[in-house]
């Protein structure tokens, strides 16, 4: 089950001016833990990114999710929707 490890502090906005707050989900698949973004707006749905990490466990995930800077979520965000 999707487990939430870090919710970013920024938030970021697409090309048509939408607001989103972004949250790294990740969970436990066979021996690793996987992670991906997902993209809330004020209203409307939440879009998801594919798979974006894979880290031996929950607290390499959450590591991995402080660095993320707004450069990346904001291709991060392009490839979700």
């Amino acid at each position: 089950m999707a487990q939430l490890v870090h919710e970013c502090d920024f938030q970021v906005t697409d090309e048509a001016g939408v607001v989103y707050w972004v949250a790294v989900m990740a969970e436990q698949r066979d021996h690793v833990w996987v992670g991906w973004l997902e993209f809330t707006p004020a209203v409307g749905d939440t879009l998801r990114t594919g798979e974006e990490t894979s880290q031996p466990d929950r607290n390499a995930v959450a590591y991995w999710a402080s660095g993320l800077q707004p450069i990346y979520l904001e291709g991060a965000l392009r490839r979700a929707g």
